[in-house]
């Protein structure tokens, strides 16, 4: 099964196949198979990390969307901040999961949306570069 995992901000492809053996650290990948292996169950499409936000250009800026409804756990920039492509924007909590809402591109915020503490839906404008 293939995913995409984004980690620090970057997309990454992965593959993940049926093993014998169940890893729990990396140096232990090389180990030998165990002799009777257990079933693994495949990870649910939930359990992926979620997608980075939406950008949406406009010709006021561009907005950054919410990519799933969730609860605002914390917001990184404020208005007039300088961001670079892939920094924290807005820390989002959905399904328990913590995830980072990243800046699509350079640019500067010009408008906040959202507070510590209030829900989103999908799709809102949560911030305008």
């Amino acid at each position: 099964m293939k995913y995409v995992v984004t980690l620090n901000g970057k997309n990454y492809e992965v593959e993940v196949n049926e093993c014998e053996a169940v890893v729990t650290n990396v140096s232990d990948a090389v180990a030998a198979p165990v002799a009777a292996p257990a079933p693994v169950a495949a990870p649910a499409p939930a359990a992926a990390p979620a997608p980075a936000a939406a950008p949406v250009a406009a010709a006021d800026g561009t907005k950054v969307l919410a990519p799933m409804p969730g609860a605002i756990l914390n917001v990184n920039v404020g208005v007039g901040s300088a961001v670079k492509a892939g920094d924290v924007l807005i820390v989002l909590e959905a399904m328990k999961m913590e995830n980072d809402i990243v800046a699509p591109c350079d640019g500067v915020v010009k408008q906040i949306l959202v507070s510590k503490g209030s829900t989103v839906n999908t799709d809102e404008v949560l911030v305008v570069l």
